[in-house]
């Protein structure tokens, strides 16, 4: 059996109660204010088109008003090897200076170790070699595919003269032959 509470505790009781306050009837509170975006009536929207800004710009601007700026073109990605040095790889007139092969190898581990390979073999003054990514799996590999991509960074341009699919006997579809310009 329960004892009542002695007087000082209903005093204690009454301070807490005065302090906490239900809120039934009180509605959350809103985070974010929407805004409706009236639409612009047909003889307005005849006079000014309003640009992709009109929903948080206040001013309408006049489309023959904006002046393009031009894009910056990345330069090209190395181009095809020449045909006839291509023809010489395939039948082995000119070697093939080095190989890398990156099966097993996921696009973080493939990158770095592409870059490395491509300039020791600069450095070593290699005329071509040999970059075997694998073909994937229904040939939709990922490296097959980011390699090209790869190759044509400006890091590894200044370095590249051409790249190119390599001849069945070297991988076939899931390999290329890089071309790499003279060390001056």
């Amino acid at each position: 059996m329960k004892r009542p509470p002695r007087p000082e505790e209903l005093r204690l009781w009454g301070m807490v109660a005065d302090t906490v306050h239900a809120r039934l009837g009180d509605k959350p509170l809103k985070l974010r204010a929407k805004v409706k975006i009236k639409p612009v009536k047909a003889a307005k929207a005849e006079k000014t088109q309003p640009t992709y800004l009109a929903s948080i710009a206040p001013l309408r601007i006049d489309p023959a008003e904006i002046k393009a700026t031009p894009a910056k073109r990345p330069k090209s990605a190395p181009g095809h090897i020449e045909p006839n040095r291509r023809k010489r790889l395939i039948k082995e007139h000119d070697p093939i200076g080095a190989r890398l092969d990156m099966h097993g190898f996921d696009q973080d581990q493939a990158r770095p170790a592409l870059e490395a390979f491509i300039r020791r073999a600069y450095e070593d003054r290699h005329r071509a070699v040999l970059v075997i990514t694998g073909k994937g799996k229904i040939g939709h590999g990922v490296l097959k595919k980011r390699t090209p991509e790869w190759l044509a960074s400006p890091g590894l341009r200044e370095m590249i003269a051409g790249v190119s699919q390599a001849d069945q006997r070297h991988g076939g579809e899931g390999a290329l032959y890089v071309a790499l310009k003279r060390r001056s």
